[in-house]
Protein backbone atom coordinates (compact mmCIF):
# COMPACT_ATOMS: atom_id res chain seq x y z
CA UNK A 1 0.00 0.00 0.00
CA UNK A 2 1.32 3.41 -0.98
CA UNK A 3 1.53 6.02 1.75
CA UNK A 4 0.98 9.71 0.91
CA UNK A 5 3.93 12.04 1.41
CA UNK A 6 4.37 15.67 2.44
CA UNK A 7 6.12 17.62 -0.33
CA UNK A 8 7.89 20.99 -0.03
CA UNK A 9 8.28 22.41 -3.54
CA UNK A 10 10.17 25.52 -4.68
CA UNK A 11 8.21 26.98 -7.59
CA UNK A 12 9.61 29.54 -10.01
CA UNK A 13 7.98 31.82 -12.58
CA UNK A 14 8.40 35.18 -14.24
CA UNK A 15 4.88 36.61 -14.10
CA UNK A 16 3.86 39.26 -16.62
CA UNK A 17 5.27 42.64 -15.65
CA UNK A 18 8.17 41.23 -13.59
CA UNK A 19 11.82 41.70 -14.58
CA UNK A 20 13.26 38.68 -12.82
CA UNK A 21 12.13 35.22 -11.84
CA UNK A 22 10.01 35.05 -8.70
CA UNK A 23 9.81 32.11 -6.29
CA UNK A 24 7.37 30.70 -3.78
CA UNK A 25 7.14 27.59 -1.65
CA UNK A 26 4.25 25.17 -2.08
CA UNK A 27 3.37 22.44 0.41
CA UNK A 28 1.17 19.55 -0.64
CA UNK A 29 0.35 15.98 0.31
CA UNK A 30 0.13 13.27 -2.30
CA UNK A 31 1.75 10.19 -3.74
CA UNK A 32 3.87 12.05 -6.34
CA UNK A 33 4.83 15.51 -7.56
CA UNK A 34 2.76 14.86 -10.70
CA UNK A 35 -0.38 14.29 -8.64
CA UNK A 36 0.11 17.77 -7.08
CA UNK A 37 0.23 19.66 -10.42
CA UNK A 38 -3.38 20.96 -10.30
CA UNK A 39 -2.88 22.23 -6.73
CA UNK A 40 0.41 23.93 -7.67
CA UNK A 41 -1.22 25.73 -10.60
CA UNK A 42 -4.14 26.83 -8.41
CA UNK A 43 -1.69 27.98 -5.71
CA UNK A 44 -0.03 30.56 -8.00
CA UNK A 45 -2.69 31.82 -10.44
CA UNK A 46 -0.71 35.02 -11.24
CA UNK A 47 1.90 32.85 -12.97
CA UNK A 48 -0.77 32.00 -15.55
CA UNK A 49 0.32 28.35 -15.73
CA UNK A 50 3.91 29.28 -16.61
CA UNK A 51 5.62 27.87 -13.53
CA UNK A 52 8.41 25.38 -13.09
CA UNK A 53 9.98 23.52 -10.18
CA UNK A 54 13.47 24.52 -9.01
CA UNK A 55 13.65 22.10 -6.06
CA UNK A 56 11.57 19.74 -3.99
CA UNK A 57 11.84 17.70 -0.84
CA UNK A 58 9.76 14.82 0.48
CA UNK A 59 9.57 15.63 4.18
CA UNK A 60 10.21 12.56 6.34
CA UNK A 61 12.44 14.07 9.03
CA UNK A 62 12.68 17.47 10.67
CA UNK A 63 15.16 17.87 13.51
CA UNK A 64 14.81 14.85 15.77
CA UNK A 65 11.31 13.98 14.55
CA UNK A 66 9.91 11.53 12.04
CA UNK A 67 7.16 13.29 10.04
CA UNK A 68 4.34 11.08 8.78
CA UNK A 69 1.18 11.78 6.81
CA UNK A 70 -1.85 10.08 8.34
CA UNK A 71 -5.57 10.03 7.59
CA UNK A 72 -7.46 12.95 9.12
CA UNK A 73 -9.67 10.44 10.97
CA UNK A 74 -6.55 9.08 12.76
CA UNK A 75 -5.37 12.52 13.92
CA UNK A 76 -4.42 12.81 17.58
CA UNK A 77 -6.39 15.88 18.70
CA UNK A 78 -4.15 16.26 21.77
CA UNK A 79 -0.90 16.45 19.74
CA UNK A 80 0.80 19.70 20.77
CA UNK A 81 3.58 19.69 18.18
CA UNK A 82 3.29 21.32 14.79
CA UNK A 83 5.49 21.66 11.74
CA UNK A 84 6.51 25.27 11.10
CA UNK A 85 7.93 26.82 7.91
CA UNK A 86 10.13 29.91 8.14
CA UNK A 87 11.73 31.98 5.40
CA UNK A 88 14.72 33.77 6.89
CA UNK A 89 16.21 36.72 5.05
CA UNK A 90 19.62 38.34 5.43
CA UNK A 91 22.30 40.43 3.79
CA UNK A 92 26.02 40.37 3.08
CA UNK A 93 27.90 43.63 2.87
CA UNK A 94 28.42 44.81 -0.72
CA UNK A 95 26.15 42.15 -2.27
CA UNK A 96 23.10 43.55 -4.05
CA UNK A 97 20.84 40.76 -2.88
CA UNK A 98 18.66 39.60 -0.05
CA UNK A 99 19.74 36.05 0.77
CA UNK A 100 17.20 33.50 2.00
CA UNK A 101 17.21 30.35 4.07
CA UNK A 102 14.08 28.22 4.14
CA UNK A 103 13.67 26.30 7.36
CA UNK A 104 11.34 23.74 8.91
CA UNK A 105 10.97 23.13 12.65
CA UNK A 106 8.83 20.81 14.74
CA UNK A 107 7.82 22.54 17.97
CA UNK A 108 4.88 22.80 20.33
CA UNK A 109 4.70 26.59 19.96
CA UNK A 110 5.77 29.26 17.48
CA UNK A 111 8.11 30.90 19.98
CA UNK A 112 10.20 27.70 20.20
CA UNK A 113 10.36 27.44 16.40
CA UNK A 114 11.57 31.05 16.24
CA UNK A 115 14.16 30.34 18.94
CA UNK A 116 15.44 27.44 16.80
CA UNK A 117 15.66 29.77 13.77
CA UNK A 118 17.75 32.26 15.75
CA UNK A 119 20.26 29.48 16.48
CA UNK A 120 21.02 28.74 12.81
CA UNK A 121 24.34 29.76 11.32
CA UNK A 122 22.42 31.70 8.65
CA UNK A 123 20.65 33.86 11.23
CA UNK A 124 23.84 34.49 13.17
CA UNK A 125 26.13 35.26 10.23
CA UNK A 126 24.07 36.79 7.43
CA UNK A 127 23.52 40.37 8.41
CA UNK A 128 25.35 43.40 9.71
CA UNK A 129 24.55 46.63 11.56
CA UNK A 130 21.73 48.34 9.69
CA UNK A 131 20.85 45.19 7.74
CA UNK A 132 20.20 42.45 10.26
CA UNK A 133 18.94 38.98 9.43
CA UNK A 134 15.22 38.48 9.96
CA UNK A 135 12.27 36.26 9.30
CA UNK A 136 10.93 37.69 6.08
CA UNK A 137 8.35 40.50 6.03
CA UNK A 138 9.63 42.01 9.28
CA UNK A 139 12.86 43.71 10.33
CA UNK A 140 12.97 41.66 13.51
CA UNK A 141 11.76 38.20 14.34
CA UNK A 142 8.01 38.22 14.77
CA UNK A 143 5.74 35.29 15.58
CA UNK A 144 3.37 36.25 12.76
CA UNK A 145 5.97 35.60 10.08
CA UNK A 146 6.09 31.86 10.29
CA UNK A 147 3.50 29.40 9.06
CA UNK A 148 2.14 26.19 10.49
CA UNK A 149 2.13 23.75 7.59
CA UNK A 150 -1.32 22.44 8.52
CA UNK A 151 -2.67 25.98 7.98
CA UNK A 152 -1.23 26.50 4.49
CA UNK A 153 -2.22 23.20 2.92
CA UNK A 154 -5.17 23.29 0.52
CA UNK A 155 -8.64 22.84 2.03
CA UNK A 156 -9.05 19.50 0.22
CA UNK A 157 -5.76 18.22 1.64
CA UNK A 158 -6.58 19.42 5.18
CA UNK A 159 -9.89 17.55 5.06
CA UNK A 160 -8.17 14.24 4.18
CA UNK A 161 -4.80 14.27 5.97
CA UNK A 162 -2.99 15.23 9.17
CA UNK A 163 0.65 15.12 10.25
CA UNK A 164 2.11 12.95 12.98
CA UNK A 165 5.45 13.58 14.73
CA UNK A 166 7.45 10.89 16.48
CA UNK A 167 10.78 11.39 18.23
CA UNK A 168 13.41 9.60 16.14
CA UNK A 169 16.96 10.88 15.84
CA UNK A 170 18.24 7.93 13.79
CA UNK A 171 16.58 8.81 10.49
CA UNK A 172 18.64 9.85 7.45
CA UNK A 173 18.33 13.45 6.24
CA UNK A 174 15.70 14.08 3.57
CA UNK A 175 16.95 14.13 -0.01
CA UNK A 176 16.60 17.45 -1.80
CA UNK A 177 15.99 17.31 -5.55
CA UNK A 178 17.51 20.32 -7.34
CA UNK A 179 17.32 21.56 -10.90
CA UNK A 180 15.04 23.24 -13.38
CA UNK A 181 12.01 21.01 -14.00
CA UNK A 182 9.27 22.29 -16.33
CA UNK A 183 5.83 21.00 -15.36
CA UNK A 184 5.48 19.50 -18.84
CA UNK A 185 8.36 17.09 -18.05
CA UNK A 186 6.78 15.67 -14.87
Amino acid sequence: MQIPKLFMILLGATPKGRNIEQHDIFFGIGFSVKELLPEMLAFWPEANGKIHIDAYRIINKVGGYKVEVIAKADENKTELRSLFFMNLGGYKRDEFEELHYKMLAVADQKALAIKEAKETAFYKHVGFKGATSHIDDKFGVDVDDIFEIKDILSETTKSKYALKFTSDSGLPEDEIFLGYLPLSKI
